[in-house]
């Protein structure tokens, strides 16, 4: 039991060690406002002009595509295969992403959707996790993205269809810096605190407390899209915690919280990303959510 409590105890340590340093990082020189300017056309190694997708680069996503839905494994259709993001529209940048959303309907599948969407998205941390694909620099990340979610990007490119959905018009940002910078803390510090009590154990009130500041984040972030659009102090700051991986935090503490109070260990509790993908698939196969193939 001695040796479960050690375990455990250092196992806090270098989280909260992990935490603080990142909270010692984060200041006014972590937001890059100039990466946050228009530029005068779309990306030129990505997009022939204004009007289509390179054809070697939409041959290459597709079949990353293929290949994480194969990893998936999961027995419903794609819907659409989009980009999305800055380097779908002219505030691309250095810290872009090339954003791949998977469009598909979270309905075809039995089950709580939220159980589903954590499914997604603990497949897809994994995957971008243990694959760094980078096209002229700029990785590639995929979602999994409900049909009925709605969309509030003013640049959306259908691959499968190979033609805009929502073409992008240059627009010159104004944005609110001390307000993102407050938020930005305000939800880190939040984030924080759901590390402090995932570190003393209270596995139930972590999950629970992480469920809130998810749907939180979520709606905070809507608002804003929906009062103001992409450049909304409340979009921004998701960006923010986006680029210096709070939210994928967030969502690990999350997951592994569930775990932790859900798990009977001799040895301690020890979690990782590929315990906890393979759990939730264990899970879901059970349950025949998911197909066990």
């Amino acid at each position: 039991m001695a040796g479960c409590d050690v375990r455990h105890a250092l196992f806090g340590n270098v989280v909260h060690m992990i935490y603080n340093k990142l909270v010692e990082q984060f200041n006014d020189h972590m937001i890059d406002q100039d990466s946050f300017e228009a530029h005068d056309t779309l990306q030129p190694k990505i997009w022939v002009v204004e009007d289509i997708l390179k054809p070697d680069i939409r041959k290459q996503l597709l079949k990353i595509v293929d290949d994480f839905w194969t990893v998936l494994e999961v027995d419903i259709d794609m819907k659409d295969i989009t980009l999305t993001g800055s380097l779908a529209n002219f505030n691309w940048n250095l810290h872009s992403d090339i954003d791949i959303h998977i469009v598909a309907n979270f309905e075809e599948v039995e089950g709580d959707p939220e159980l589903v969407r954590d499914y997604f998205n603990a497949v897809r941390s994994l995957w971008n996790q243990k694959h760094k694909i980078e096209i002229f620099g700029y990785e590639v990340e995929i979602y999994v993205q409900d049909d009925n979610e709605e969309h509030h990007s003013t640049g959306v490119y259908s691959l499968m269809q190979n033609k805009w959905l929502v073409k992008p018009e240059r627009k010159t940002a104004t944005i609110d810096w001390q307000n993102v910078q407050d938020k930005s803390n305000s939800l880190m510090d939040q984030i924080d605190r759901l590390s402090d009590m995932f570190e003393e154990g209270k596995y139930k009130e972590a999950y629970d407390y992480g469920t809130r500041l998810k749907d939180k984040i979520k709606r905070f972030r809507q608002a804003g899209l929906e009062r103001v659009g992409e450049f909304s102090p409340e979009n921004i700051t998701f960006k923010v915690l986006r680029r210096n991986d709070y939210m994928g935090k967030l969502v690990s503490l999350r997951i592994a919280a569930y775990d932790a109070m859900n798990s009977i260990k001799s040895s301690g509790v020890g979690i990782t990303i590929n315990e906890t993908v393979g759990n939730w698939k264990q899970y879901l196969n059970k349950s025949g959510r998911f197909p066990s193939n």
